[in-house]
């Protein structure tokens, strides 16, 4: 794997790690509801999917 594909899932880890921490979850937890979920459980699994699909791009620019 290059340097710079390391360097970008270790970034990403690492403010994953920062955003799934206690109190930045707790800014999206709120009485709404989004699409009929509540907006604290929409928020956390729309970033969790936007990760795979961020590290799935970094990974498939590997294998090129």
């Amino acid at each position: 794997m290059k340097k710079r594909h390391e360097q970008k899932l270790v970034v990403m880890a690492i403010s994953l790690f920062l955003v799934f921490n206690i109190p930045f979850l707790l800014v999206f937890n709120l009485d709404g509801e989004v699409f009929g979920f509540p907006a604290f459980y929409f928020s956390l699994f729309f970033i969790w999917l936007l990760s795979i699909v961020i590290s799935y791009i970094i990974l498939s620019k590997h294998y090129e």
